[in-house]
């Protein structure tokens, strides 16, 4: 058997969960600053950032799926399909529901104000925002940024009925396959091509059809590479060809993330020059399939690097393996709500940009500190568990909570 990390031991995903929130929270807070359309913006909005951001985000999401998925599958493990859709229903809806009605709704208020279709205080707006008959030009109300948890538990629930099947799969036929492609001399080459194929696929033919819309019952593109990635972690969760195949893949993960990460952006600094010109047409579908293929080798490298290096508890990793997931529903509303203030106070860029990113991180802080995970009625509406299940055990089963 190849060797592979100690189960059901994953430090390093539960550190990789916490890395991929947090740059997702420095992402949000770049959305206020580049020219890209979003809900409010900076008066010093410009392309400065916008490099660091499309290396970004190609994979920065589809990583939390797939660790997604790996939590799933150690979850399904034990709970079993059944207590594992009701446990996901309470432990996600809650966060939902509260989510929509509370936390994003300054968010569709300030973006209101700024583009001058309402003028009034938020308490005036709040009643109509959870009308859902308002005449406002963004629906209401809404789930903004909390996407991502509203898929994560419609995918839970239509993979919980097989969890018990994938799981006896993978223990015989599933095994036997993972190793005859990952464990012999092209494993490092079929861990780096395989999982891009279907996402090719997908945008081929889904893509050019369904623009990404985070609405649910449109975004079938989205949800072709969101599933996908979540299914890719669940079943390959506890395989041990594919742990190890990840881990020889470094060197050639790292390379290949560097390459194509350096030509893509050397070309999105020129995309408007050669979507004028003639090359645009011969170029186009070659970068579609390097940002694709990028996107799964930064991902290789990072799964690659966590195993090596952060496959270890500490303090640290208890405390913010809890204290992520309500940064992440609390992060955007302060993101905007002090980039809305604070942009109007004629400050400097620099200093701004310190404020609204340093704000947002310490508001996340000290509002899971000091309240969330001290009012037990704040718990669950924030997918905590009660107080007394708080801590991470020594040997957690699960890369995470979400």
């Amino acid at each position: 058997m190849p060797a592979a990390p100690a189960f059901p031991r994953r430090y390093d995903l539960d550190w990789l969960r916490i890395i991929a929130f947090g740059l997702l929270i420095l992402y949000h807070s770049g959305m206020f600053y580049v020219t890209w359309d979003w809900h409010v913006k900076s008066v010093h909005a410009g392309p400065d950032a916008e490099g660091m951001m499309l290396l970004l985000n190609p994979w920065r999401l589809s990583l939390l799926f797939f660790i997604s998925g790996v939590a799933l599958r150690f979850a399904a493990d034990k709970l079993g399909g059944g207590r594992l859709a009701r446990e996901r229903t309470v432990r996600l809806g809650l966060p939902i529901l509260f989510g929509m009605a509370v936390i994003v709704a300054p968010q569709s208020w300030l973006q209101l104000v700024e583009s001058g279709e309402f003028s009034g205080s938020f308490w005036a707006f709040w009643p109509q925002y959870i009308d859902f008959g308002s005449d406002f030009s963004i629906t209401t109300p809404t789930w903004n940024h909390l996407w991502y948890v509203v898929y994560l538990l419609v995918y839970t629930l239509l993979i919980a009925p097989f969890a018990g099947r994938i799981a006896r799969f993978m223990q015989g036929a599933g095994a036997r396959a993972t190793r005859m492609l990952f464990s012999g001399r092209w494993g490092v080459a079929a861990i780096l091509v395989l999982p891009v194929l279907p996402h090719m696929l997908f945008r081929l033919t889904l893509d050019p059809h369904f623009p990404t819309t985070h609405d649910l019952t449109h975004d079938w593109a989205n949800h072709a590479h969101s599933l996908t990635m979540l299914l890719l972690g669940f079943v390959l969760a506890k395989d041990p060809h594919f742990w190890a195949a990840i881990r020889r893949a470094l060197p050639a993960a790292i390379l290949s993330a560097i390459l194509l990460g350096t030509g893509l952006s050397i070309l999105w600094a020129h995309w408007e020059a050669l979507s004028v010109s003639g090359d645009w047409n011969g170029i186009i579908w070659p970068a579609r399939i390097a940002r694709l293929t990028y996107a799964w080798v930064a991902i290789v490298t990072l799964l690659a690097l966590a195993q090596r290096f952060l496959n270890r508890p500490s303090r640290a990793l208890t405390y913010l393996t809890e204290a992520i997931f309500p940064w992440y529903i609390l992060h955007q509303t302060l993101t905007i709500m002090l980039g809305f203030w604070l942009t109007r106070q004629n400050l400097p860029a620099g200093g701004e940009a310190v404020l609204v990113i340093g704000g947002t991180f310490a508001g996340c802080a000290l509002l899971h500190e000091l309240v969330i995970r001290r009012v037990a009625c704040l718990r669950p509406l924030f997918g905590l568990k009660p107080a007394g299940a708080s801590r991470l055990p020594r040997k957690v089963n699960a890369a995470g909570t979400v």
